[in-house]
């Protein structure tokens, strides 16, 4: 992959997003039972959206350039469009209404002292900074630890992305829920390519991860898309077994780009038993939370 085509991931996105609705649900009669579309046809989605077919077929070509906010929540609304896939409908409308761009190289960099402080005085939980390619850039002694599987290859920075795709067998017996895990990475890689589309260590990633996994291929073809959020993962630890762990994960606005994801469990769990074992086998190797 040498580009991000933003018409094509307009038309992708939307025509993806029409795919999955039937005219039952979206309130219209289903005349006839041999239509030739999947989901929704372009003109039933006009209907809904209350503008002209001409409209929105230039739309789901890939011209959002003079679509107005009314007129995209009206598409969102007709679409059933989650909050991640409004946004991101919206980040590809803004990425056409500005100008093109060259592809930007922009390269995984330290983070700012201050902010390995703030990690480092998270003491009680793991912790990193990580971008929106899922590079990892920063962590506390107890994230080394907790993500020694994956911080064990040599290629830095280490990114959790190539981990669970190019390295399915160690991810697999690492993340409980694998085939959740697979399909939220790729969601939040293409939301990422939403808001920078000329983001030329992005555009390498997806192509090497679309060249080496046929597993990331199909993913990626789905046009899901995440936000980073809070929730729950499921890990299983070599050295102190399965944790079921709580996940906060939070923009830094003078940092922009970059997310802090901090782990916890709630006092008196297994989890937290598992956590505080963790630290002390983390001490006990001496672990630095370099990276």
């Amino acid at each position: 992959m040498t580009t991000i085509d933003l018409r094509t991931e307009i038309k992708e996105f939307l025509s993806s997003r029409r795919a999955r609705i039937a005219p039952e649900h979206a309130g219209l009669p289903a005349y006839g039972g041999n239509r030739r579309v999947e989901g929704l046809r372009r003109e039933e989605v006009a209907l809904l959206a209350g503008v002209s077919v001409d409209y929105y077929v230039r739309m789901e070509r890939g011209s959002l350039a003079g679509a107005s906010d009314g007129v995209l929540d009206a598409v969102a609304a007709a679409l059933h469009l989650d909050e991640a896939e409004r946004e991101h409908l919206f980040q590809l409308a803004r990425r056409s209404r500005g100008p093109g761009g060259p592809r930007r190289r922009r390269p995984a960099v330290p983070v700012r002292p201050a902010l390995q402080q703030v990690l480092d005085a998270i003491t009680d939980a793991p912790a990193w900074i990580c971008n929106g390619r899922y590079d990892v850039l920063a962590v506390n002694q107890q994230a080394r630890a907790l993500y020694a599987p994956m911080l064990a290859g040599p290629r830095r920075p280490a990114n959790t992305a190539r981990f669970v795709y190019l390295d399915p067998e160690a991810a697999e017996k690492f993340f409980v829920d694998y085939d959740r895990i697979v399909g939220d990475v790729a969601a939040k890689l293409r939301m990422e390519a939403g808001r920078n589309p000329h983001d030329e260590e992005l555009i390498a990633l997806v192509g090497e991860l679309s060249t080496r996994s046929a597993l990331f291929r199909k993913r990626w073809a789905s046009q899901d898309v995440r936000l980073h959020r809070s929730g729950h993962k499921r890990l299983h630890h070599p050295v102190v077994g399965r944790l079921d762990l709580d996940v906060e994960s939070m923009e830094l606005p003078a940092d922009p780009g970059l997310l802090l994801t901090v782990y916890t469990a709630p006092a008196g769990t297994a989890a937290a038993d598992g956590l505080a074992l963790l630290a002390s086998w983390a001490a006990s190797q001496g672990q630095d939370a370099s990276v």
